[in-house]
This record gives structure tokens, sequence and C-alpha cells, in this order.
């Protein structure tokens, strides 16, 4: 026994082995320029990389600055979204459509032809207002003359409110539209968005004069087709300077946006908020109402009142985002 004992204390106790320390990998910072579907196009260090989300996770959008991995030479996966200064998105009552991430300019072009929607405007401005966006109205083909007073007269509303408003023509007057708004977009992250028809293309090719050749580039590189015209993309027009454009739509959902925040997005409403008889007024046909009593007196416009009272109908019906 005694010596079983001395045997087993001379064998020599294996000791666990170490581990080596694993080398942390280094994170990779860059900005989504492009978005289609789940595909963005990611700009670092001057490159370009076609990068994927993990999962089914969209909530990615023009503009962010997001952490990524490689995955391949020109390939990466989206790890994270660094935290957003401004976030531009309409939504209806099924789901959100990101526009636009870190804003600090939003465009809404019209036209003197075709006519253009003020419904459409207002729900613009009032995404802006909420997000802290600085908005701008430009009316464009004012070189077509005899719609040019109408079009006018009705941006007054607009004018009156304090949205600066901006005339130009960017295929009857170029030069005076680049010096028109060239100045404007210095130093800026700026969105332009319209409907159909409003020469928001012919801007962009005029502030951007190689605009369709990157508008190529990014497709081949999203793998969405030469013809793709309905993701988000943005350029540089100088390294201080991004103009990001947007596919022409009709609607402008805000179902995002409570019944207080609307409210306090409408600039002409703020003056009368609080002085209302009951501090629970909704503004609709309660007695002693500042915002109604400012109605009539013209403060403010029954048409933005209406418009109002629809999106907080709106945003009732939510059902929630997908």
């Amino acid at each position: 026994m005694t010596k079983l004992m001395t045997k087993l204390a001379a064998t020599p106790t294996s000791s666990p082995k170490t581990k080596a320390p694993k080398t942390p990998i280094a994170k990779l910072y860059g900005t989504v320029m492009a978005a289609h579907g789940r595909h963005y196009l990611i700009e670092a260090d001057g490159q370009l990389f076609n990068c994927v989300t993990r999962g089914k996770r969209s909530d990615v959008a023009v503009g962010d600055v997001v952490e990524y991995q490689h995955t391949s030479k020109n390939q990466g996966v989206i790890e994270a979204i660094t935290e957003r200064k401004t976030l531009l998105y309409r939504s209806d009552q099924y789901r959100s459509k990101l526009l636009a991430a870190n804003l600090t300019q939003l465009f809404i072009v019209v036209a003197t032809e075709p006519g253009f929607s003020d419904d459409l405007i207002s729900r613009a401005l009032i995404a802006a207002e909420a997000g802290g966006i600085k908005p701008h109205l430009v009316l464009n083909k004012i070189d077509v003359t005899e719609s040019l007073e109408k079009a006018q007269q009705r941006l007054q509303l607009y004018q009156g409110l304090g949205y600066p408003v901006h005339f130009v023509s960017a295929k009857g007057s170029p030069q005076h539209t680049l010096d028109t708004l060239t100045p404007l977009l210095e130093g800026q992250s700026t969105i332009l968005i319209g409907q159909s028809g409003m020469g928001k293309s012919s801007l962009i090719n005029l502030l951007i004069p190689d605009a369709e050749i990157a508008v190529r580039e990014i497709s081949a590189a999203l793998d969405t087709g030469k013809h793709t015209t309905t993701f988000v993309r943005s350029y540089h027009l100088n390294p201080n300077s991004i103009i990001i454009d947007s596919p022409g739509f009709q609607e402008f959902g805000l179902h995002h946006l409570s019944e207080g925040m609307l409210e306090r997005a409408l600039p002409e409403f703020r003056p009368h908020l609080g002085n209302c008889k009951f501090y629970n007024c909704h503004h609709h046909t309660e007695p002693g109402c500042a915002v109604l009593a400012a109605m009539k007196t013209g403060d403010v416009s029954k048409m933005r009142h209406d418009m109002y009272e629809q999106l907080v109908h709106e945003a009732a019906q939510t059902l929630g985002y997908k």
C-alpha cells in the first residue's frame, strides 16, 4: 500500500490546457447608400459592399451607419445599426416603409404641371416636423407660365406657415436652378420626395451629372436589374453633402403618429395648444376649443384642420406594423 501511494505521488499530474485568448474581431462600420428589399449597398473607406441582414430583419434605411462583417470579398452581413439622429418613414395600418435615416433636410418637389396634391404635401411636412427634419418646398417647371400663377397661389398657404418655397426649372433654367438649390444642399443630408411627374429625376440629373451611371452601378451591385427605379439611393454631391432620391409615390401614411404628435407637428396649431376649455380637447367639436376658434378667424385653414382629423382617424385604425 505504501509503495502504491509512493508511485501515485511520483506520477506527474496533468494540468488543464489553457486556451489561447481569442483575438477580438475588429468592428467595421459603413453607411447605407442604397436599399432594395433586404439587400443594402454599404459604403466604407471609399468601397461599396453588397450586404444583407441576419434573418428577416428589414429595419435598415438608406443613410444608416451600420456595423457589418465581411462574408466574402465584396459582400457582408449587417450586424447592428448605430444610433440614428433622425428617421423619415411612412406607414399604413399594416406596415411601415423606411425612407431614410440621419437626414437634415426634406425637399418636397412639386410642379406647375401635372397638378400636385396638397394632402401629400401636408403629410410630408408633418412627417418632417415630427422627425426633426427641416422641410423645403421646390416648385419645378416654372417655365410653364400658364400654370405658374395658380401653383404659386396654392403654395402661399405653406409660405404663410413659414416653410421656404423655391422656384426652379430643371430643364428650362438649369443654371438658375443650380444657383438656387446648390447652396441649400451644402453640408446637408437631403432627401427629395414627390409624386411621379414632378420632375424630380430631372433635378437629380442636373445636380448629380453622373446620377444615371450611378443608378446603373447600384442596380448591378444589388442585382435588381438596370430598369429598377423602385429603390431609395443616395449620391455624394460633394464630400460634405448627400442627396437621397426616392421613388415617386402618391400616398404618405402617418399611422405611427399619435394624436398628440400630430397636433404638435402642425405649426399653426401650436400657439393655441393648451388654451382650450378642456385639457383633453381633441379639436374636433368640443366647446371652447382654441384651435376651432383659430379656424374661424383664418389662423388655421379648414383644409389643414380637415387633414388633421383624417390623420387622427387613420391612426385609430392602426393594427400594428410589419
